[in-house]
């Protein structure tokens, strides 16, 4: 980044801002991201599952974000882009959208810097995400029906401001810092055959092909619900048009426009992108929590979902599934739960 903080006049999803930068971050950024997040940061652990390894007949690990202080894996991006901003764009303060978990990792490394921070988040945001975004010193604006209302109203606001604007997903910066996780697991497993990864705006998958993709034999899977196909839709078809259906419960995933950066890694650095259906992801979080007592978000369960619907394609492998975050609603999880129990 290059600290400039005049926005252009008219907002557009791939190049709002002249900041922007939408040329994807390089495995040595991704190590040199990881300079910073170490130091601020605790590694995550990557945990073999008895319950999935037994079901699958393969060496299962879940890479356990959910361990980090915002509970989600973005806080390695915000840590990353935060420490990298001029001092003149940290007094103006930052203006960001989010479902949730983006918000928090913005607020938590706005806090962390002493930077001001501002989130618009949809007005049926997750209570829980949206109470954590505040307390962490944030202003939380709510606006419109889903993220990317959010994400518009929000776009004008650092239009008339001049303040900085942290896109979700077109910021080298914050892939770099996501990137960091599949370093740690290069580090402790370089062994790995397969690694499922939800795929919401493709930060956290882009991450991964850049690094576990890049420096094993591994094939980087990509999992989006079938009820929020939009990313997958752009992957396949090849487009950045916005999609008309966004349906799923999942927030991490629940994206209508694709984001042009992260699909030039994705496109990239895929091996496959899958879609699984919401029932099917609904029921992988029960499980989890049912069997491992693992509490994870909707997002998760589409690698869950996916690597269960492969079955014995996958046995004898060494696969990883990221747990990507632990914000999910109450209410959420005891639908998810008895969505499992009713299944089983």
């Amino acid at each position: 980044m290059d600290g400039r903080s005049e926005p252009v006049e008219s907002p557009d999803e791939t190049t709002v801002f002249p900041y922007h930068d939408l040329t994807p971050p390089t495995t040595a950024d991704v190590a040199r991201a990881r300079r910073v997040v170490s130091r601020y940061l605790p590694e995550t652990p990557l945990v073999r599952s008895e319950h999935l390894s037994a079901a699958l007949d393969a060496d299962v690990y879940l890479k356990r974000e959910d361990t980090l202080p915002t509970g989600a894996f973005k806080v390695r991006g915000g840590v990353t882009l935060v420490a990298s901003l001029d001092d003149s764009v940290r007094e103006r303060g930052l203006v960001t959208a989010s479902s949730g978990n983006h918000g928090q990792s913005i607020a938590w490394a706005g806090r962390e810097f002493d930077v001001p921070v501002t989130i618009g988040v949809p007005e049926a945001a997750n209570a829980g995400k949206v109470a954590a975004m505040e307390r962490l010193g944030a202003e939380v604006v709510e606006h419109g029906p889903d993220y990317d209302a959010a994400r518009e109203h929000v776009e004008s606001i650092a239009v008339e401001t001049g303040t900085r604007y942290v896109h979700s997903g077109n910021e080298p910066k914050l892939v770099a810092g996501v990137g960091t996780a599949g370093l740690e697991i290069v580090d402790e497993l370089p062994d790995v055959d397969r690694l499922y990864c939800p795929v919401g705006g493709g930060t956290s998958a882009a991450g991964y092909c850049l690094t576990v993709g890049s420096l094993t034999d591994a094939e980087i899977v990509g999992v989006q619900s079938a009820a929020a196909p939009a990313m997958h839709r752009a992957y396949h078809e090849e487009t950045l048009a916005a999609h008309d259906r966004m349906e799923t419960a999942a927030e991490g995933v629940a994206t209508r426009v694709p984001f042009a950066l992260t699909m030039d890694v994705l496109r990239d650095g895929l091996a496959d992108f899958e879609l699984v259906p919401e029932d099917a992801l609904r029921r992988a979080v029960g499980r989890l929590f049912a069997e491992e007592r693992i509490v994870m978000e909707g997002a998760c369960g589409t690698g869950v979902a996916a690597a269960l619907r492969a079955g014995d394609d996958i046995a004898g492998e060494t696969v990883v599934i990221p747990v990507s975050g632990r914000n999910i609603d109450r209410a959420k999880l005891e639908a998810m739960l008895a969505d499992y129990d009713d299944a089983s």
